[in-house]
């Protein structure tokens, strides 16, 4: 049968000391004619990392029964005619199939190369090398001498083949071994190490692997985390989940209720994975090991724990009721909303710096664990263009498709499928838009003397190809395509490609290919994601490398932008980074409340993952009671309702007492859109030093910023608006510059240039000065 090998028991003695001296959590042997029933319980409790353990001796059928339902994996020499109640499958036909090490022996290198074989013709021994969570780090070999003296030492001792001698690892670099266990496979002819690697295994730096990346698994995050729970930064929202505890449950909580809501495949692991990353920070947070939990989970495996396998009275709701609990987003608190409640946002004062500080948190981005997903997808786009998008959207959109691009002149068929009253609604925002966006274009050559004879200029050019992502998912989106396609047009761009996820008839938005046409677009990549972002950052075989890429997404969209980003493989840069939609919304006790609701709400509906705030100055008890009930009448009026009460539990009102310090909270959250609700909005637009764009005064909601005003609504998120500007004319363009010198500007400047240059030890710059200077007959004597 070749099972591994095992090492005997004939005592709980024998087990403790073998366990202690060699770590060893490999299979097991157990004499039951010399070992009791409980103490065999009391072992398998004890010693539950041991992987397989069988029981030999067994006189009778109850306990062999008994035996096999508290842990024993398999009886050894037990006549299966004996009893009915044990499957054939449970049981081995001779101990002879199992090799067994005696634990008492001296030598145990010499007990364990009696069962090692090769036929290879220095006599080596193949060795598989697997780190303490059993992921493969590379393929070495073994002699007698090195195995001798890595069970003797304890370490990672291998044979150089290059060298002829033995290997200690890591003796030059430092990155040893501690030898843990060893095993070999089932026909004697290679060994498996298990060691805990200290630093790389691999030669090649930074690799820890001689196969690459490990990913980003359940080991990694846990590493990661240990990491954090020591050097998280203060204020980061990973310390606030290790220091606050109300919060860390609250999220458990929350991210449970979500995975139970979950439908489809695609957002059950998304829930899932963000419940197990919360477990995990619980874990960490109070010293437990993923090992600790992999016990209890052979534990129950094993069977050895036996529960009766209902669920609590508390988490069971009756057939058609909406359960009792709904899983809070609350940043400040544990939510009291449930399902079918009152939809209203936290209220906390201005002069609670802990929940001010709490409530302008933006949700989690965890961008390590999306950047572990997104990049299989960007290499797999870079490798194998065309082919790899169209499995992507065969995967992600459920679409089957032929071509991955829809080609300028567009089909008429989406044009004829638009009413007038939408074209003419698209028409009037192109119009304003690209009104608004031509006033900011910058076509004149700026030139400046700086010294008599020395005149630098700067001068502006288009980015020469461009690509705009225009989101799908949740709702179609025009506007960005118009916002991002219209300063394209009026900055001149040589090429403009738009990508955007097609429907699951297989077909684009109308609107958005409307305004592709519109705006002269050459092509459309019929994708989203980030497959749809490396098409455009490495180009396809139909796709055009462009050199900039611009638009708002979901997280893998802006991972995948950073990444390309990053690339200079790539040379394709972005607007900026992005985050979930958001705005602020400034209010006093003239706004109306009903308008001050509305606003809140036209975020709020864009993603669960969305973040609204009121800034209140003086608010009275009765103004904040009247608006919490506008916001629930005018959310529950709403299509998306399901989405906005999601936000509006981790969304919040903060009270002021004067307008400074509400303009000073504002700047200090750095909003996407600003909304001034206040008596005399316009004096105040002068104390806005961050946010992407002001909608001021009672009759300015977002919503016209967001389509028709003529600013552009691609602005920063996520609190960059304290670095960077929304989307403008300028983000299609660059700027060069340039200078012209004269020998009378190389008389003024001249020497300078070469006293520096001669600073930094840069005689080639220096010299080039030198030598015009010298057959000007400029350069002075002490310069020679």
């Amino acid at each position: 049968m070749g099972l591994p090998f095992a090492p005997l028991y004939s005592s709980i003695e024998d087990i403790e000391k073998y366990i202690n001296k060699y770590k060893y959590t490999g299979n097991a042997v157990l004499d039951n004619s010399k070992i009791s029933v409980e103490q065999f319980k009391s072992f398998i409790s004890k010693y539950c990392t041991i992987n397989t353990i069988y029981a030999i001796n067994v006189s009778d059928s109850n306990t062999a029964i008994e035996l096999l339902n508290n842990g024993v994996y398999q009886l050894v020499d037990f006549d299966v005619s004996t009893s009915t109640d044990i499957p054939a499958s449970r049981l081995i036909s001779s101990s002879k199939d199992i090799k067994i090490i005696n634990p008492g022996a001296t030598d145990l290198s010499a007990e364990l190369l009696k069962y090692l074989k090769t036929d290879r013709a220095d006599g080596l021994y193949t060795t598989v090398v697997v780190d303490e969570y059993e992921r493969c780090l590379g393929l070495v070999y073994s002699s007698k001498e090195s195995i001798e003296k890595a069970i003797s030492l304890g370490q990672g001792i291998y044979y150089s083949r290059s060298r002829n001698e033995v290997w200690y690892k890591g003796a030059t670099s430092g990155h040893v071994q501690e030898l843990l266990r060893f095993d070999f496979d089932c026909d004697g002819d290679a060994l498996k190490f298990v060691v805990k690697q200290s630093g790389e295994f691999c030669h090649v730096p930074s690799q820890k692997s001689c196969f690459g990346s490990f990913g980003y698994g359940f080991y990694e995050l846990e590493s990661v985390l240990k990491d954090r729970l020591v050097n998280a930064a203060p204020n980061s929202y990973t310390r606030r989940l290790f220091n606050d505890e109300e919060l860390l449950h609250a999220k458990i909580r929350e991210e449970a209720q979500e995975l139970v809501d979950a439908k489809d495949k695609d957002e059950i692991s998304w829930e899932c994975a963000d419940l197990i990353y919360f477990a995990f920070v619980k874990l960490i947070k109070n010293g437990v090991s993923l090992k600790d939990v992999e016990k209890n989970l052979q534990l129950k495996n094993l069977k050895t724990i036996k529960r009766k396998g209902d669920a609590k009275p508390e988490f069971l709701v009756s057939s058609g009721s909406a359960s009792a609990s709904n899983g809070s987003k609350s940043n400040t608190s544990t939510s009291t909303s449930t399902v079918g409640g009152p939809i209203h946002l936290n209220v906390v004062k201005c002069s609670d710096k802990e929940a001010v500080e709490k409530a302008f948190v933006r949700p989690i981005q965890d961008t390590e664990s999306i950047m572990s997903l997104v990049k299989p997808i960007v290499e797999n786009v870079k490798t194998n263009g065309d082919k790899a998008i169209l499995e992507y959207t065969s995967k992600f959109d459920k679409v089957e498709l032929t071509t991955p691009i829809l080609e300028a002149p567009f089909p008429e068929e989406y044009s004829n499928s638009l009413s007038d009253e939408i074209k003419g609604a698209l028409d009037l925002s192109i119009a304003n838009v690209e009104k608004f966006h031509k006033a900011q274009l910058q076509l004149e050559v700026m030139n400046v003397e700086t010294q008599p004879g020395v005149i630098c200029s700067r001068f502006p050019r288009p980015i020469e190809k461009v690509g705009c992502y225009i989101p799908g998912g949740t709702a179609i989106l025009p506007s960005t395509a118009l916002m991002l396609g219209v300063p394209a047009k009026v900055a001149n761009c040589k090429e403009i490609v738009f990508a955007s996820p097609p429907g699951k008839n297989g077909k684009l938005s109308a609107e958005v290919v409307y305004v592709a046409s519109k705006v002269g677009c050459s092509k459309i990549v019929m994708a989203g994601g980030a497959q749809a972002v490396a098409a455009m950052a490495y180009g396809t075989e139909s796709v055009p490398k462009v050199d900039k890429i611009l638009g708002p997404g979901n997280q893998f969209v802006t991972a995948a932008k950073m990444l390309v980003n990053n690339d200079t493989s790539a040379l394709c840069s972005i607007d900026m980074p992005a985050g979930p939609s958001e705005v602020l919304v400034i209010a006093d006790n003239t706004s109306d409340v009903d308008f001050v609701a509305s606003d809140l709400l036209s975020q709020a509906e864009h993603g669960v993952d969305s973040q609204v705030i009121l800034v209140g100055v003086n608010l009275s008890d009765d103004y904040v009671t009247r608006l919490q009930k506008a916001v629930d009448q005018q959310a529950n009026n709403l299509p998306r309702v399901e989405i906005v009460r999601k936000c509006i539990e981790h969304s919040t009102i903060v009270l002021c007492n004067d307008y400074e310090s509400a303009f000073e909270m504002s700047n200090k959250y750095a909003p996407e859109h600003l909304i001034l609700q206040i008596e005399n909005a316009e004096d105040y637009v002068k104390l806005v030093d961050n946010a992407g764009s002001v909608f001021v005064g009672a009759y300015t909601p977002e919503s016209c910023g967001d389509y028709s005003s003529g600013t552009n609504h691609t602005l920063p998120t996520y609190g960059y608006a304290r670095q960077y500007s929304g989307v403008n004319t300028s983000t299609f363009q660059k700027f060069i510059t340039a200078q012209y010198v004269t020998p009378k500007g190389l008389d003024n400047i001249g020497k300078a240039v070469m006293c520096v240059a001669k600073v930094e030890g840069l005689d080639g710059h220096r010299n080039a000065v030198k030598i015009r200077m010298s057959k000007l007959g400029l350069l002075p004597k002490h310069f020679v």
